[in-house]
């Protein structure tokens, strides 16, 4: 399919899963309904409470919360990034931070493991170790889709370029990363590495981020946004639990990539 619509979903997710994902059906319907083909929703959507709870709440895949997203999107009809959920892993005590891409079957087509961990420690003003509860994963993961080469990644990954070029030597043409940026970070950086990673890799990008307050005690960013190959904000949520659309022109994607041809010109293996 070389034109369709698609969306990023924003939510306020927090540690009561049933309304997590009632939510986030009822957003998934909503972008089906303006015509989406393709819905991205944000990190940790299902369940987000204390760290402390996190082994507690992970889950299998497939489990209730995949079980559930697998339903909406057969009913709706849309390939869907599950943002991410906790997995539960057989030999590993601490959980994966995993995104799924369901087909509009509700099959599993893709899974991917965040790769890059959050661990900062700045005496007197924050300590996060996201790898105290969670467990890296280690591959690389573009799905082929009839909407194109769908490269996955989360978060914290979009600090680290790499990766999405790795993505894009695997296919990629659009880069998913549902995300739970805060407003510290987000205020600064957000937009900047959206676009960043948008334009150096030629792709469309589908960020969905988390908004309001977390159950950590700080301010989400939100923000969510489609970002084209040349770099421009082409969709932009507002305030609060929304769901915003712009076209996919994969003709386009590929006259950027034939006018300006730097992915070709790449030298440094």
């Amino acid at each position: 399919m070389d034109r369709f619509l698609a969306a990023v979903v924003q939510m306020a997710s927090g540690p009561r899963r049933d309304t997590n994902l009632e939510r986030a059906g009822a957003l998934v319907r909503e972008a089906a309904t303006r015509g989406a083909s393709l819905v991205v929703l944000p990190e940790v959507f299902a369940w987000r409470g204390a760290r402390s709870d996190e082994a507690a709440h992970a889950e299998q895949i497939p489990g209730p919360s995949a079980d559930a997203m697998a339903a909406v999107a057969r009913t709706t009809r849309v390939h869907l990034l599950m943002g991410s959920i906790l997995e539960r892993s057989a030999g590993e005590s601490r959980a994966f931070n995993t995104t799924c891409l369901l087909s509009p079957r509700g099959e599993l087509l893709a899974r991917y493991r965040k790769i890059h961990l959050f661990d900062v420690d700045l005496p007197g003003r924050v300590t996060v170790r996201e790898s105290d509860a969670r467990a890296p994963g280690d591959d690389v993961v573009v799905a082929s889709t009839p909407l194109g080469g769908l490269g996955l990644s989360i978060c914290y990954d979009l600090r680290f370029p790499e990766l999405y070029r790795r993505q894009v030597r695997g296919g990629a043409e659009l880069l998913l990363v549902p995300s739970a940026f805060t407003f510290t970070t987000g205020s600064a950086h957000w937009e900047v590495l959206c676009r960043a990673r948008a334009i150096e890799n030629q792709c469309y990008l589908l960020a969905a981020n988390q908004c309001g307050t977390s159950p950590h005690g700080f301010a989400d960013f939100g923000g969510s946004m489609i970002v084209d190959p040349w770099g421009v904000v082409v969709a932009r949520a507002g305030d609060g639990e929304t769901v915003a659309l712009a076209e996919i022109d994969r003709g386009y994607l590929a006259r950027v990539r034939r006018e300006l041809p730097s992915l070709a010109h790449t030298r440094l293996d």
